[in-house]
Protein backbone atom coordinates (compact mmCIF):
# COMPACT_ATOMS: atom_id res chain seq x y z
CA UNK A 1 0.00 0.00 0.00
CA UNK A 2 1.31 3.44 -1.16
CA UNK A 3 1.80 5.88 2.08
CA UNK A 4 -0.63 8.32 2.01
CA UNK A 5 -3.64 6.16 0.11
CA UNK A 6 -6.63 4.85 1.67
CA UNK A 7 -9.24 2.23 0.98
CA UNK A 8 -12.85 3.41 0.83
CA UNK A 9 -15.60 1.02 0.32
CA UNK A 10 -16.74 1.08 -3.84
CA UNK A 11 -13.74 3.37 -4.78
CA UNK A 12 -10.89 2.65 -7.24
CA UNK A 13 -7.84 4.47 -6.97
CA UNK A 14 -6.51 6.50 -10.15
CA UNK A 15 -3.29 8.69 -9.73
CA UNK A 16 -4.06 11.56 -6.56
CA UNK A 17 -7.87 10.64 -6.69
CA UNK A 18 -9.99 8.28 -5.81
CA UNK A 19 -12.69 7.55 -8.05
CA UNK A 20 -16.37 5.72 -6.83
CA UNK A 21 -16.37 2.35 -8.57
CA UNK A 22 -20.60 1.48 -7.66
CA UNK A 23 -23.11 4.13 -9.39
CA UNK A 24 -24.83 4.82 -5.99
CA UNK A 25 -22.28 7.69 -6.50
CA UNK A 26 -22.73 10.90 -8.43
CA UNK A 27 -20.21 10.24 -11.55
CA UNK A 28 -18.61 13.46 -10.97
CA UNK A 29 -18.04 12.89 -7.01
CA UNK A 30 -14.02 12.81 -6.51
CA UNK A 31 -12.82 11.94 -2.76
CA UNK A 32 -9.00 12.99 -1.97
CA UNK A 33 -6.60 10.45 0.30
CA UNK A 34 -5.00 13.10 2.31
CA UNK A 35 -5.80 16.71 3.28
CA UNK A 36 -3.05 18.14 1.31
CA UNK A 37 -4.30 16.85 -1.98
CA UNK A 38 -7.81 18.68 -1.04
CA UNK A 39 -6.31 21.88 0.23
CA UNK A 40 -4.23 22.08 -3.28
CA UNK A 41 -7.77 21.33 -5.15
CA UNK A 42 -9.16 23.38 -3.15
CA UNK A 43 -6.83 25.98 -3.87
CA UNK A 44 -6.91 25.78 -7.59
CA UNK A 45 -10.71 25.49 -7.68
CA UNK A 46 -11.14 28.63 -6.09
CA UNK A 47 -15.02 28.31 -4.84
CA UNK A 48 -17.57 26.02 -6.17
CA UNK A 49 -18.91 23.16 -4.66
CA UNK A 50 -15.80 22.12 -2.83
CA UNK A 51 -14.33 18.77 -2.14
CA UNK A 52 -14.47 15.25 -0.27
CA UNK A 53 -11.44 14.60 2.02
CA UNK A 54 -10.65 11.15 3.24
CA UNK A 55 -7.48 11.72 5.25
CA UNK A 56 -8.57 8.86 8.05
CA UNK A 57 -10.57 6.87 5.86
CA UNK A 58 -13.82 8.85 6.56
CA UNK A 59 -14.99 11.42 4.69
CA UNK A 60 -15.58 14.78 5.34
CA UNK A 61 -16.10 17.78 2.64
CA UNK A 62 -14.13 21.18 2.56
CA UNK A 63 -14.70 24.70 0.99
CA UNK A 64 -13.23 27.76 0.44
CA UNK A 65 -15.64 30.53 1.60
CA UNK A 66 -13.71 34.43 0.90
CA UNK A 67 -14.98 36.76 3.20
CA UNK A 68 -17.19 39.79 1.56
CA UNK A 69 -17.75 43.20 2.51
CA UNK A 70 -21.36 42.35 2.91
CA UNK A 71 -20.48 39.48 5.37
CA UNK A 72 -19.10 41.96 8.18
CA UNK A 73 -21.12 44.36 10.28
CA UNK A 74 -20.18 47.88 11.38
CA UNK A 75 -16.97 46.61 13.27
CA UNK A 76 -15.28 45.24 10.34
CA UNK A 77 -15.67 41.58 11.49
CA UNK A 78 -17.79 38.74 10.53
CA UNK A 79 -21.48 38.97 11.40
CA UNK A 80 -22.30 36.40 13.73
CA UNK A 81 -25.28 34.91 11.94
CA UNK A 82 -23.41 34.76 8.23
CA UNK A 83 -21.55 31.63 9.87
CA UNK A 84 -24.23 29.72 9.83
CA UNK A 85 -24.92 30.85 6.15
CA UNK A 86 -21.14 29.53 5.63
CA UNK A 87 -21.88 26.10 7.15
CA UNK A 88 -25.05 25.89 5.35
CA UNK A 89 -23.43 26.13 2.28
CA UNK A 90 -21.16 23.33 3.45
CA UNK A 91 -23.74 20.96 4.68
CA UNK A 92 -25.45 21.36 1.03
CA UNK A 93 -23.13 20.87 -0.95
CA UNK A 94 -21.48 17.67 0.70
CA UNK A 95 -25.13 16.81 0.27
CA UNK A 96 -25.02 17.57 -3.11
CA UNK A 97 -21.48 15.36 -3.98
CA UNK A 98 -23.19 12.61 -2.64
CA UNK A 99 -25.42 12.14 -4.10
CA UNK A 100 -28.72 14.12 -2.75
CA UNK A 101 -30.14 17.37 -3.83
CA UNK A 102 -32.90 19.24 -2.36
CA UNK A 103 -34.96 19.55 -5.43
CA UNK A 104 -34.84 15.78 -5.88
CA UNK A 105 -36.01 15.42 -2.02
CA UNK A 106 -39.00 17.85 -2.95
CA UNK A 107 -39.80 15.62 -6.14
CA UNK A 108 -40.33 12.68 -3.75
CA UNK A 109 -43.97 11.60 -3.00
CA UNK A 110 -44.08 12.73 -0.22
CA UNK A 111 -41.52 15.82 -0.71
CA UNK A 112 -39.45 15.96 1.66
CA UNK A 113 -36.74 18.69 3.63
CA UNK A 114 -34.09 18.56 5.72
CA UNK A 115 -34.74 20.85 9.32
CA UNK A 116 -32.41 22.29 11.62
CA UNK A 117 -33.66 21.06 15.14
CA UNK A 118 -30.48 21.59 17.22
CA UNK A 119 -27.23 23.56 17.09
CA UNK A 120 -23.96 24.08 19.73
CA UNK A 121 -22.55 26.80 18.62
CA UNK A 122 -18.76 28.31 19.44
CA UNK A 123 -17.23 31.30 18.48
CA UNK A 124 -13.45 30.87 18.79
CA UNK A 125 -11.85 34.02 16.98
CA UNK A 126 -13.51 36.31 14.48
CA UNK A 127 -13.28 36.50 10.38
CA UNK A 128 -12.31 40.02 9.04
CA UNK A 129 -13.17 41.29 5.38
CA UNK A 130 -10.70 39.99 2.57
CA UNK A 131 -9.59 36.21 5.29
CA UNK A 132 -10.11 33.61 3.13
CA UNK A 133 -11.55 30.36 5.37
CA UNK A 134 -11.84 27.13 5.24
CA UNK A 135 -15.27 25.45 5.76
CA UNK A 136 -14.78 21.87 6.59
CA UNK A 137 -18.11 19.36 6.91
CA UNK A 138 -18.41 15.89 8.73
CA UNK A 139 -21.63 13.64 8.93
CA UNK A 140 -21.06 11.91 12.43
CA UNK A 141 -23.93 9.46 12.16
CA UNK A 142 -26.99 8.97 10.19
CA UNK A 143 -30.08 7.69 12.57
CA UNK A 144 -33.78 6.66 11.53
CA UNK A 145 -35.06 10.50 10.57
CA UNK A 146 -32.16 12.36 12.38
CA UNK A 147 -28.41 13.22 10.84
CA UNK A 148 -25.63 14.59 12.80
CA UNK A 149 -23.28 17.08 11.34
CA UNK A 150 -20.43 19.02 12.60
CA UNK A 151 -18.31 21.96 10.95
CA UNK A 152 -15.35 23.93 11.53
CA UNK A 153 -14.24 27.20 9.96
CA UNK A 154 -10.99 27.58 10.03
CA UNK A 155 -8.05 30.94 8.73
CA UNK A 156 -4.54 29.68 8.61
CA UNK A 157 -5.37 26.48 9.73
CA UNK A 158 -6.70 28.29 13.18
CA UNK A 159 -10.22 26.90 13.89
CA UNK A 160 -12.33 30.40 14.58
CA UNK A 161 -15.80 28.87 14.57
CA UNK A 162 -17.81 25.63 15.08
CA UNK A 163 -20.85 23.83 15.37
CA UNK A 164 -22.70 20.67 15.80
CA UNK A 165 -26.29 20.41 14.35
CA UNK A 166 -28.98 18.11 14.32
CA UNK A 167 -31.01 17.68 11.41
CA UNK A 168 -34.14 16.13 10.77
CA UNK A 169 -36.08 14.65 7.03
CA UNK A 170 -39.42 15.96 7.84
CA UNK A 171 -42.34 16.03 5.16
CA UNK A 172 -44.11 18.87 4.32
CA UNK A 173 -46.58 18.49 7.35
CA UNK A 174 -43.06 18.70 9.54
CA UNK A 175 -43.16 15.22 10.43
CA UNK A 176 -40.46 13.13 10.57
CA UNK A 177 -39.43 10.94 7.57
CA UNK A 178 -36.85 8.15 6.56
CA UNK A 179 -34.51 8.79 3.84
CA UNK A 180 -35.73 6.44 0.84
CA UNK A 181 -32.60 3.39 0.90
CA UNK A 182 -31.62 4.87 -2.90
CA UNK A 183 -30.78 8.12 -0.91
CA UNK A 184 -30.02 6.61 2.42
CA UNK A 185 -26.89 4.42 0.84
CA UNK A 186 -24.58 6.86 -0.82
CA UNK A 187 -25.43 9.36 2.65
CA UNK A 188 -24.27 6.31 4.43
CA UNK A 189 -20.75 6.06 2.97
CA UNK A 190 -20.25 9.71 3.38
CA UNK A 191 -20.56 9.13 7.28
CA UNK A 192 -17.38 10.50 8.55
CA UNK A 193 -15.25 10.91 12.37
CA UNK A 194 -16.01 13.79 14.51
CA UNK A 195 -14.05 16.96 13.66
CA UNK A 196 -14.12 19.09 16.25
CA UNK A 197 -11.40 18.67 18.92
CA UNK A 198 -12.07 17.57 22.27
CA UNK A 199 -11.03 20.23 25.03
CA UNK A 200 -8.22 18.92 26.99
CA UNK A 201 -8.37 18.08 30.35
CA UNK A 202 -6.65 20.75 32.64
Amino acid sequence: MVAGQVLLPFCLHVGNILRPARSIYNDMMDIYPTLAAAQTALDAQAGGAGVLAAPDDRVRHMMMVSVYYEDTDFSGFVYHANYLKFAERGRSNFLRLCGIEHTHLLALEPPLAFVVGHMDIGFLAPARIGDMLLVETAFTRLHGARLLAEHVISRDGTPIWQARVTAAIVDLDGRPRRLPKDLAAPLETCIGAPIIATPKET
